[in-house]
């Protein structure tokens, strides 16, 4: 799969690679995870981690293996980067649990998707466009992307919308609806953006108050007995 395979792809691609300039340079750390093979082409060059690396199942990947089992240690990845992937998948929650589990404490995901309410949508509802990418996918809300984000205890900092077109044409025209879209209804871009950081909970667990025993006064040592002088 390459951003080839889809609808206006190319403008796709460049649009996401817009968003994440502003991302780039907060980042800092020694591995960035490419998952997948559409992230893999998605221009990381300004982003100040280290060592960038691709993980999807094809002999092109830095590391050829599934993304619902990454071959990598517990808590070494700095930030994750998912374009177009949680679409394709049958299980997107574990991907992101897999993602939780070999990132870091204060670590970024930055998640991009097809987002339903949007023109976007419009192919799903041609039997014509139905078996096509992106509309052969699952487009999740990012409503819901960010609930299971919430549930593994990432904090969202952003979430923006891209690409105010339908694609069911080549391009966008410089001066089509969409750009007036994008100003009355700024929710509907047919992409959703998202970068959450994963936070420790700082707050202890607190014990259930029946399993709290409370003490046995009547057994308790008296002031007399335990050698004490009571005036």
């Amino acid at each position: 799969m390459i951003w080839q395979d889809f609808a206006c792809g190319d403008y796709i691609e460049s649009e996401i690679n817009l968003a994440l300039k502003a991302w780039w340079p907060r980042l800092f750390g020694y591995h960035l995870l490419k998952l997948g093979p559409l992230s893999s082409a998605i221009n990381s060059l300004h982003c100040q981690i280290n060592y960038h690396f691709s993980v999807y199942q094809d002999p092109k990947a830095s590391i050829n293996a599934s993304p619902k089992h990454l071959p990598i240690q517990q808590n070494c990845i700095d930030a994750v980067l998912m374009t177009a992937l949680l679409e394709y998948e049958s299980d997107p929650y574990q991907i992101l649990r897999e993602v939780d589990r070999v990132i870091v404490s204060g670590g970024y995901v930055i998640i991009a998707g097809f987002n339903p309410i949007s023109p976007a949508f419009f192919g799903k509802l041609m039997p014509k466009y139905q078996s096509q990418l992106p509309w052969s996918g699952h487009f999740y809300m990012p409503s819901r992307v960010k609930d299971w984000l919430g549930l593994l205890g990432y904090q969202v900092l952003t979430d923006d919308r891209l690409v105010y077109h339908h694609l069911l044409t080549l391009y966008p025209s410089k001066f089509g609806w969409h750009n007036r879209l994008q100003n009355w209804l700024p929710s509907t871009g047919g992409m959703y953006l998202i970068v959450a950081r994963k936070l420790d909970s700082p707050y202890t667990p607190i014990r259930d108050k029946q399993k709290i025993k409370a003490p046995n006064w009547s057994t308790a040592p008296s002031a007399g007995r335990s050698g004490l002088r009571v005036k």
